[in-house]
């Protein structure tokens, strides 16, 4: 028999980590390319993050299990979006609001790159772009995000890419404040003027 250590999710599940829903479970589904941020990873972007949760708005694009929109509304944003092109891993995240009667988040079903061109722009506090290892989208996504009217002033920016990607190439006037490593994963917070 394994022992797994507590900071580890089960198999086909990633934990929220703190917060009013600590310990609880979100379901990984299995989609080819989804990919959750690990718990040790996100563990370090919301001690990043941790002074600018409370009462922020968050958008979580590629959303997948939701774990980085969840744990946010956990740790007391007060609205997320949890945007994914999925219809059926949009449903999974439905299902997961429901039962953690999390009535902050909102669930859109939609491709990113869409959303972000036809949606009414709403100024977010901290935005999570985590696309797909081989996406060549986070240009364009980063300059819609920039132009488009979603990003309040002095936002957080956290974008998680493959580690040999280097630092993305972002808007000139993104200031990188961290930038770490993990396994095949770079992950890299930013903020705006």
């Amino acid at each position: 028999m394994t022992m797994r250590s507590r900071e580890q999710s089960p198999p086909g599940q990633v934990r929220i980590i703190a917060g009013e829903w600590r310990g609880q479970y979100l379901p990984v589904p299995d989609v080819p390319g989804l990919r959750p941020t690990p718990d040790r990873v996100r563990e370090t972007v919301f001690n990043w993050l941790q002074s600018r949760i409370e009462g922020s708005r968050c958008l979580d694009l590629f959303a997948g299990t939701g774990a980085l929109g969840f744990e946010s509304a956990s740790r007391g944003a007060r609205r997320v979006v949890l945007v994914e092109s999925s219809a059926a891993v949009a449903a999974g995240l439905s299902t997961s609001r429901g039962r953690l009667g999390a009535e902050q988040v909102q669930v859109v079903n939609q491709d990113v790159e869409h959303f972000l061109g036809e949606a009414e722009p709403e100024p977010f506090d901290i935005v999570f772009a985590d696309p797909p290892f081989g996406s060549e989208q986070l240009p364009d996504l980063c300059r819609l995000l920039s132009t488009g009217g979603w990003l309040a002033p002095d936002a957080r920016i956290y974008l998680e890419v493959e580690r040999e990607t280097g630092v993305p190439s972002v808007p000139d006037d993104w200031v990188l404040l961290r930038s770490k490593t993990a396994g095949e994963v770079g992950y890299h917070l930013f903020v705006t003027p």
